[in-house]
């Protein structure tokens, strides 16, 4: 690795599934229902993604309640924590063996189409897409007008 850069991280393998949780919100987030990504292969590559046509998304996830509520928790901790506002998805691992819960990361653009996850999500917690996008366009326009109040210039 060193070959290609002057710096690497090293993460420990574990079996995992992959679980993910769409949150909406600027200063008060809300969490949808998590998600599943049952991949056909050892890695979720791009093809994976993409063109085997071999994935599913399982929504929701075939996982107890209060594992749900931990993640909706979760998420919402880690877009807080990150400063996030209007739109991310959280993706989780979830150890198949010790039931151990890791973020994997916090996509802050998510995917968008009818079909991505994040929409979908969404759908299987109430909202449509449409109402999706209303409340998104809210989002931003609230965020706007806080962020227009703030001074712009230091004072001499």
């Amino acid at each position: 690795a060193f070959r290609f850069d002057t710096k690497i991280l090293v993460e420990r393998a574990i079996d995992a599934r992959e679980i993910e949780v769409a949150v909406i919100g600027n200063d008060r987030p809300r969490a949808s229902v998590p998600g599943e990504i049952l991949c056909s292969r050892d890695f979720y590559t791009y093809d994976a993604k993409y063109s085997d046509g071999e994935t599913k998304l399982q929504i929701p996830a075939q996982i107890p309640e209060s594992l749900a509520g931990q993640l909706a928790e979760t998420a919402c901790r880690a877009f807080r924590t990150l400063d996030a506002a209007g739109l991310a998805r959280v993706d989780f691992l979830l150890d198949r063996k010790s039931q151990a819960l890791y973020v994997n990361e916090l996509n802050s653009l998510p995917g968008f189409t009818t079909g991505s996850m994040f929409p979908r999500l969404w759908e299987a917690t109430g909202m449509s897409f449409s109402a999706l996008l209303d409340r998104l366009i809210e989002l931003g326009l609230e965020r706007h007008a806080r962020r227009s109040q703030l001074a712009h210039n230091a004072p001499r």
